[in-house]
């Protein structure tokens, strides 16, 4: 027997695995790639949802994160981070602005803008008309007399004319709501210059602080401030003022004193007229809606005290006022 004979016999075996396509690999690096995404689009809605001062915190902590960790900050925009010593949560919603509260800001900052253009715009008319009045005063011989009777002025209601008497040129009668001459003349020259506008009037009647000595009826500063006030009403619309421009005729007696050092001065005894500005013609409207309701009940006590007012008094000689 031969050589070849002896010599054994190897037997080669493929063994066949699966393909690529079917192994495991693949899923892990899918799973790695959706994870990157994820974090990716996370980190866009952070910055798109975080305000200017967070984001600028958020760059400086990557910046000089060991300053900011020292430093700390509240993430709002007033200091250099929005992480503290460590670390804050970005998601909070504290120190954020959203859009709604930025639009609402924006139409506030707008109103205010126009109503300060408006009143700047109003007081530039009242400005005009107190120009306007004083200068038909100097033009005016039978005004010119009586210019130191005449105080114009700007306050916060408006512009206030103001008639005051003088110790020997009263503006009224003594004791009485009876207008001299030349006080009708003042006061339908102002009524004729007060239609150049559209705000509404406001009308006061002043004393001085000397008792009034009128009888025995209960009448008395109070009741002689109004009546006057009502006297100085009829003269401003007989002067040809419109009378839907009257909205307040009050007499406030010596309550309110032009001069505080000497209460019975006789410059304390005025007729005050007030061009009232939009915010005080709207606070009066406001407020006399609500009191409207709580005088009612007293209207009747209210009417039986102006009759009252209304008829002569009798008695001892009155001081003037």
């Amino acid at each position: 027997m031969s050589d070849d004979s002896q010599q054994p016999i190897v037997v080669k075996r493929i063994k066949k695995g699966g393909g690529g396509a079917h192994g495991g690999a693949w899923k892990i690096a899918y799973a790695d790639f959706v994870t990157a995404m994820m974090a990716f689009f996370l980190l866009m809605w952070l910055l798109g949802s975080t305000s200017q001062g967070d984001l600028k915190g958020i760059s400086d902590y990557f910046s000089a994160p060991l300053k900011v960790a020292l430093g700390g900050g509240s993430g709002s925009g007033d200091s250099s981070s929005v992480i503290q010593g460590g670390g804050e949560d970005l998601t909070r919603s504290h120190g954020q602005v959203k859009r709604g509260d930025v639009v609402a800001e924006k139409k506030n900052l707008n109103l205010q803008a126009l109503k300060a253009d408006f009143e700047k715009q109003e007081r530039q008319r009242l400005e005009a008309l107190k120009a306007s009045i004083e200068a038909m005063i100097d033009s005016t011989p039978s005004l010119r007399q009586y210019k130191s009777q005449l105080l114009l002025d700007i306050t916060t209601e408006g512009l206030r004319v103001q008639i005051v008497d003088e110790k020997n040129r009263p503006m009224f009668d003594s004791a009485s709501s009876e207008l001299k001459p030349y006080t009708r003349e003042i006061l339908r020259d102002i009524g004729k210059s007060l239609n150049s506008v559209e705000n509404r009037i406001s009308l006061s009647g002043h004393t001085d602080a000397a008792p009034f000595v009128g009888g025995d009826r209960g009448f008395g500063n109070w009741e002689l401030s109004t009546n006057r006030a009502n006297a100085s009403r009829r003269e401003l619309i007989a002067g040809g003022m419109d009378e839907a421009k009257i909205l307040r005729v009050v007499g406030q007696s010596s309550t309110v004193l032009y001069d505080k050092a000497d209460p019975n001065n006789p410059i304390n005894r005025r007729i005050s007229i007030i061009v009232m500005n939009k915010r005080t013609e709207e606070a009066i409207l406001r407020d006399g809606n609500v009191a409207e309701t709580e005088q009612a009940a007293d209207l009747p006590t209210a009417n039986s005290a102006a009759a009252s007012a209304s008829e002569p008094v009798s008695g001892a000689a009155a001081p003037t006022h």
